[in-house]
């Protein structure tokens, strides 16, 4: 089942990221699989992340649909062509798949096959025009399909972009998205609700769901890195002194992302949590949350 209903029931909705690893051995995998069962709505599996070779994110798809947990198909563009993005597609519906995060994707050069050739011929605004057209029964040339899908189109938008001109143009990019066929949206990690409230009296007037990002902190240097080499990312100051005067890491940090959910709550549609390695205390975060 797709995501669709539960927003449409105003459901706050919870859902969680996993990363696919880079061999066969889905052991630790189907492990964060079955502490997030029941927990979360749905699971966004990575597809390829920061370039990086590992299992595709369509079997894992499956994997987690046999499982019991509903998947979030994430499709980047980077390393298929319309022919392959298309194929893939379908490949999704047939194994009921519903829910595709569309991306572009990082370029290969900051992965570990620097020498990869990039494809990127299709962007995610094509992509999600491609799953409108898929879902009228058409591929992108107006051919029609022998049945369609139902796919419900998800896209990013980064609220945290650093300056005011970056900022509108992260609205202009995300109502050319809904244009196009995005039925909701991921954000980049919050950190500062302020901000993001502001965002959300502008984006709010698009009337789809945004899912705010959150990412819990395992160290304040873990916080620098981020203010440094992630962009539309920033970890204020008061919450990387938290982190370095605590004495359990680990327990500042749920505490910090169950801060950050209750107060985001009553913004946004849900929170979408990219645990990285810590799946397993997904739950934790939630209970302290109140959810």
């Amino acid at each position: 089942m797709s995501l669709q209903p539960l927003f449409e029931k105003g459901k706050f909705v919870i859902t969680a990221e996993v990363g696919p690893l880079k061999g066969t051995d889905t052991t630790e995998l189907m492990e964060a699989v079955e502490v997030l069962k029941g927990k979360v709505d749905a699971a966004n599996v990575t597809d390829q992340q920061s370039s990086v070779m590992r299992l595709g994110s369509l079997a894992v798809c499956h994997l987690l649909k046999m499982k019991g947990l509903e998947p979030v198909f994430q499709m980047t563009c980077r390393d298929r062509n319309r022919l392959a993005l298309q194929s893939d597609l379908l490949s999704a519906a047939v194994l009921g798949i519903e829910n595709v995060l569309s991306i572009t994707g990082d370029l290969p050069v900051l992965g570990d096959h620097p020498e990869a050739k990039p494809v990127f011929d299709l962007d995610s605004v094509h992509l999600l025009w491609v799953m409108k057209k898929f879902n009228e029964g058409y591929d992108m040339q107006g051919n029609e399909l022998k049945g369609k899908p139902s796919f419900f189109p998800g896209a990013v938008v980064n609220p945290g972009a650093d300056t005011e001109a970056a900022r509108e143009l992260q609205l202009i990019k995300m109502e050319k998205k809904i244009e196009v066929g995005a039925r909701f949206f991921q954000t980049q990690a919050i950190y500062n609700p302020n901000a993001f409230a502001k965002f959300m009296k502008r984006a709010g007037k698009f009337g789809v769901p945004i899912l705010a990002g959150i990412i819990p902190l395992k160290s304040a240097g873990m916080a620098r890195f981020m203010n440094k080499n992630v962009s539309g990312v920033f970890v204020p100051d008061e919450l990387i002194e938290k982190m370095t005067a605590a004495e359990d890491k680990t327990k500042m940090g749920i505490e910090i992302a169950a801060d950050l959910i209750k107060e985001l709550k009553d913004m946004c549609q849900g929170v979408h949590i990219m645990a990285i390695g810590w799946e397993k205390k997904v739950p934790l975060v939630l209970e302290a949350a109140g959810i």
